[in-house]
């Protein structure tokens, strides 16, 4: 596996999403997932991304589990949420120096580290100055317990101002063929300007660009896609014709959809971080490391998914009002 640069911090080029291993998405096996979390590092995968949320609290621990005798191999990726007690009980969203510093020290016991590679706010706190949160996680990096910093789903503004407290390594929004905000309202640009590397959750739309999500069906009854906009029945079958035009794609090129879709990320220079739970999977989108895309493929893909044609909207229904735009 190729390795890239997030500002200072070297990861492979395509990461691991861990989140759907114990949250959101249905029952997982915990022997499968963490056999794919120790295949990962196998291929490569060295990068791996979760949150306190993800349980909460459980998918940090699966990762100590998992990695915990592997933790020099692997590059380690948390955030700190909505207020959550030790119980697992959510509050709003807190972005005050006390609760970051409160949510990174139960980060740290729960990966079973020392230090966290990357550490990003997961959300910005409307209530409070990005200067402040920053302020309180850069003390982290001061006292060993952070190396580098992140924000996720944060402005150009945010970003600007947020950098200028303490240098940023990354930022982490939704981008995929399926989504594209941040090409167009000027985050990406500004952190090309700045040396602030981008990682791209959801790179596959979450789930519709592969052959994992071809129905409604494919979903478990309790799986959170369900509730979201573009899944809803009439949405749904819409944007599926829109991907049939990348299926078709991937077929001419003898690549999986994913592929496709991963490799056109990576033409963007940006780091995907495609969640998955198991083994064959992880190998697929490790795969598309190696596929290379032309220009024109890569604007026919870009074509077959405009923006004006997909239906629904990325997120669910309260998500927008909080996201910091």
């Amino acid at each position: 596996m190729r390795t890239t640069h997030l500002g200072d911090l070297e990861v492979s080029v395509i990461g691991l999403g861990a989140m759907g291993m114990s949250a959101f998405y249905g029952a997982s096996d915990e022997a499968e997932s963490v056999a794919t979390l120790r295949h990962a590092v196998d291929r490569g995968v060295t990068f791996i991304d979760t949150a306190e949320a993800y349980g909460p609290f459980e998918n940090e621990k699966l990762i100590a589990r998992a990695l915990g005798d592997r933790r020099d191999e692997v590059v380690l990726a948390t955030k700190a949420s909505a207020e959550t007690d030790d119980d697992g009980t959510v509050h709003g969203r807190n972005g005050t120096p006390a609760y970051i510093r409160k949510a990174a020290e139960r980060s740290l016991r729960h990966l079973g580290t020392d230090v966290i590679d990357l550490y990003y706010l997961h959300r910005v706190d409307p209530q409070v100055p990005i200067e402040e949160s920053v302020g309180a996680m850069a003390e982290l990096v001061a006292e060993g317990k952070v190396r580098h910093l992140g924000l996720s789903e944060a402005s150009a503004g945010t970003i600007r101002r947020a950098h200028a407290v303490h240098p940023l390594a990354a930022v982490q929004s939704e981008l995929s063929l399926f989504a594209r905000d941040v090409l167009h309202n000027g985050e990406l640009a500004t952190m090309r300007e700045l040396g602030i590397g981008f990682v791209a959750f959801s790179p596959l739309g979450r789930g519709v660009l592969s052959d994992g999500v071809r129905a409604l069906a494919d979903l478990a009854p309790d799986d959170a896609r369900r509730g979201l906009p573009r899944f809803q029945p009439a949405a749904f079958a819409a944007n599926r014709r829109l991907v049939a035009r990348v299926e078709s794609v991937a077929a001419r090129l003898g690549a999986t959809t994913a592929q496709v879709a991963l490799a056109w990320l990576l033409a963007e220079g940006v780091v995907p971080i495609p969640g998955t739970r198991r083994r064959s999977r992880l190998d697929e989108n490790a795969d598309a490391a190696s596929l290379l895309l032309s220009e024109e493929v890569r604007r026919e893909l870009a074509d077959a998914l405009p923006d004006e044609e997909i239906v629904g909207h990325r997120d669910f229904a309260e998500v927008p009002a909080g996201v910091d735009r």
